[in-house]
């Protein structure tokens, strides 16, 4: 008879080794991420594991820190669950997973393989370098790092060589390919931190290899053949306006989720940072009213200048019962889409929203006067911060409508950022800072300091330009309307023109944190 208590650890006692790719978390595959949310164990080596990539992971799973040594023991003694074991780039390629679920199999450990996608392909397309073409017909992959290589067996002049675990040999490679009889003036490129913000290219021939990437950051690739010359046309990563810039965003997480993302696709690096708490009123009697008007047709018009403006509605709504239904007979307008995106998760179309200047100016421009033909009740509803100014609600009065202005949450400052993000805030370590609210301005300065004067100050209009130059900052981009889109375009095309203006002038591209005193240069190629 089969004993159930086996039966049930074979079936609950499992691996699924999963290569993280080459770099860049968002090569990761769908099939890593479905296991990695489904794992009651992952064992990585954080050192080499991008913390976005951990973000798959389930509320709960245990994270366990591992290097390759410990990780072959801990795989093979868990004793039960399900186990998702992370292997930097592509998990067959570099033959450690091959050990390990060895081991799985001799211990009776279901285990199952999820590749990644492999640097040998992908740090060469970020690169901008196909490995084959029309004339290149052959690609040879060659690991380097145990040395020993018969450099004879490559001489043949027709074929791509990708080039591994030669950080350190670079010299010899070079010279063992020129004896073997590939001719010293064959291209060449060497990426170092390949499909990451920090990939670094250049292009070179055999017998200047050394000497051109000297000092160069590791993990390295080398590419040797004619394919290195489609990078003049092909370089598509490295030549983003904002690659490798590292931004400060003083937002929420949930504020600045299109920002990121925008900033993402120019090749910036964004790091969010509250500069405000958002809390309830004191006194929650004026919004209960409010609930109660608008649900009673004591208004005409409710207004959202904010999506914390549209959170604090809904939540009173989840504490009466009520849901989008509560809206029917309101008109709605919004300051700006995202806040119009808010209301549409919630199931409210607004009436209004400008159509570009996101902004109390831009509604006021589009708000209709009060008539007292069409418009049976001439009241609106505005729930906003405690600290909202007033231009609202006397645009709105001299359109002849009567408003009420209610608290629906305050702003406060948040608390100080960790120490680093501090560090970095004054000492240079940001490239920009994106100021979206002359309010952002004072609570950056007020829980974190100044900026650096190497910092691209980038404001999202002339009130927040104001302030900046009040608390002494040099306002180095404005967006041409204020709006968050506007102002992420605004600082790609800042970048654009410095990168332009390098390149013209023959200087190695360098980001603006890299203008400060011994801070590395960045090479040009």
């Amino acid at each position: 008879m089969t004993d159930p208590s086996a039966t049930e650890q074979r079936v609950t006692r499992r691996v699924t080794f999963v290569g993280l790719g080459p770099g860049d978390p968002g090569l990761l595959t769908l099939r890593a991420a479905e296991v990695l949310g489904r794992a009651d164990v992952v064992i990585v080596n954080l050192s080499t594991c991008p913390a976005e990539v951990l973000t798959h992971a389930r509320t709960g799973a245990e994270i366990v820190d591992a290097d390759e040594r410990d990780a072959l023991k801990l795989v093979a003694s868990t004793a039960s669950g399900h186990v998702v074991r992370l292997v930097a780039g592509d998990s067959g390629l570099g033959g450690k997973v091959a050990y390990e679920a060895e081991a799985c199999a001799a211990a009776g450990i279901e285990f199952e393989i999820v590749p990644g996608v492999s640097a040998v392909t992908a740090v060469p397309q970020y690169a901008g370098i196909p490995l084959r073409d029309e004339k290149t017909r052959e690609v040879r992959v060659i690991d380097v790092a145990a040395g020993g290589v018969d450099w004879r067996s490559y001489a043949d002049g027709e074929a791509t060589l990708v080039i591994l675990g030669a950080e350190g040999s670079i010299s010899e490679v070079a010279k063992g390919l020129m004896a073997a009889g590939r001719p010293d003036t064959t291209p060449a490129a060497y990426t170092a931190l390949g499909s990451t913000t920090e990939q670094e290219t250049v292009v070179t021939t055999l017998n200047r290899l050394y000497a051109d990437t000297k000092g160069m950051d590791a993990p390295a690739m080398i590419i040797v053949g004619d394919v290195v010359e489609w990078r003049k046309k092909l370089s598509w990563f490295e030549t983003k306006p904002l690659f490798g810039w590292r931004v400060l965003v003083p937002r929420t997480k949930e504020q600045a989720g299109d920002l990121s993302e925008q900033l993402r696709s120019y090749g910036a690096v964004p790091e969010e940072v509250p500069t405000i708490s958002v809390e309830p009123p004191r006194t929650p009697q004026q919004m209960d009213r409010a609930i109660k008007g608008l649900v009673t047709g004591r208004y005409e018009w409710v207004v959202f200048t904010s999506i914390n403006a549209v959170k604090a509605v809904r939540e009173k709504f989840d504490e009466y019962g009520l849901d989008a239904r509560a809206y029917a007979g309101l008109k709605v307008a919004a300051v700006g889409d995202q806040t119009a995106a808010a209301l549409c998760e919630f199931g409210v179309t607004p009436d209004l929203v400008p159509a570009e200047n996101h902004s109390s100016e831009g509604l006021l421009e589009v708000w209709p006067p009060y008539d007292e033909d069409l418009d049976p009740i001439n009241r609106v509803l505005l729930p906003r911060a405690d600290i909202a100014t007033d231009r609202l609600i006397s645009g709105l009065t001299e359109l002849g409508w009567e408003c009420d202005d209610v608290t629906a949450y305050r702003t406060v400052r948040a608390a100080p950022p960790p120490q680093p993000i501090r560090e970095a805030i004054k000492g240079g370590g940001f490239d920009a800072v994106l100021f979206t609210s002359s309010s952002t301005v004072k609570n950056l300065i007020g829980i974190a300091g100044k900026p650096h004067n190497v910092t691209v100050i980038a404001v999202i209009g002339p009130q927040t330009a104001k302030t900046a130059e009040e608390y002494g900052l040099r306002v180095d981009v404005m967006a041409d309307k204020p709006s968050v889109p506007a102002l992420a375009a605004a600082v790609a095309e800042y970048g654009a023109k410095r990168r332009a203006a390098q390149a013209e002038a023959g200087e190695a591209l360098r980001k603006p944190s890299q203008m400060r005193r011994g801070a590395r240069k960045k090479r040009f190629s």
